[in-house]
């Protein structure tokens, strides 16, 4: 399995309760990672992944937090080292939409953007760098971004802003990390079918159109994407897993583009 040569590792997932998050949290419980931590804002979220990736408890810590609350973080190293002792990988995947022209964005909607989408991944950076390196084995860590962080679009502004921010500030903790063998690469994924669509008025719109959320993922990409396919949730885990694993050294400072040809 992925994790093999790495026994008793630890990984952190934020946004772990759906999409991206939830199929990693499955994926490296699959492939042999020793100790999970999820984290989740949304507690029901939270209850539902803690129950599929089927660890006992004693491999297992669920946190129901904020990723852009800096004391929740100091709270959650606590935790972590009190229960495992150690952070091999982290995953800073937690992530909002928005959407709307920059002459209608609040300021009060850029910053809770701003919050989770950047803020949330300094965090997870910070606090991973300092307890992967505490533990002196070296880890790895990625960074899910967009594709909206190099293909600007229309109505994205707050949202590509937090993801290029995220790409560069990766590319820094990589650099800072290597000194004590931690890796930080970033994924830009393209169109994934993810519950993160949902609630974005354009997106529900032709949901209804198109008779169910699977219709409008097809008719979006068919209408935008080369490959004319979104991606499954678990095929972006995939990805993560192999950057995470020592199949991947030695890249630091990657990004790894996703999105089935749009930026091409």
């Amino acid at each position: 399995m992925m994790f093999d040569d790495n026994p008793g590792a630890v990984a952190l997932i934020t946004g772990a309760g759906s999409g991206i998050g939830a199929a990693t949290a499955r994926l490296l419980a699959a492939e042999g990672v020793h100790g999970l931590v999820l984290m989740e804002w949304n507690a029901d979220s939270l209850a539902r992944i803690r129950e599929e990736v089927g660890l006992p408890d004693d491999r297992l810590l669920c946190l129901t937090q904020d990723v852009a609350d800096p004391k929740a973080w100091d709270d959650a190293a606590t935790q972590i080292a009190a229960k495992f002792g150690r952070l091999d990988y982290a995953v800073a995947n937690a992530g909002i939409p928005a959407g709307g022209p920059l002459v209608k964005c609040s300021f009060e909607e850029w910053r809770r953007v701003i919050a989770v989408n950047l803020d949330g991944v300094f965090l997870t950076l910070k606090t991973g760098l300092k307890m992967i390196g505490e533990g002196g084995r070296g880890g790895a860590m990625v960074v899910i971004a967009s594709v909206a962080a190099i293909k600007a679009e229309q109505g994205a502004g707050p949202y590509a802003a937090a993801k290029a921010g995220a790409v560069q500030l990766s590319k820094v903790a990589a650099r800072e990390g290597a000194r004590d063998q931690i890796r930080v690469n970033v994924v830009l994924p393209g169109g994934v079918k993810t519950p993160i669509w949902n609630g974005l008025p354009f997106f529900d719109s032709l949901s209804d159109k198109m008779g169910g959320n699977e219709a409008a993922f097809d008719a979006m990409a068919k209408g935008g994407t080369p490959l004319g396919r979104f991606a499954a949730p678990e095929e972006l885990a995939n990805q993560i897993g192999h950057l995470l694993s020592s199949r991947s050294q030695p890249m630091t400072g990657a990004s790894v583009v996703v999105d089935g040809g749009l930026s091409a």
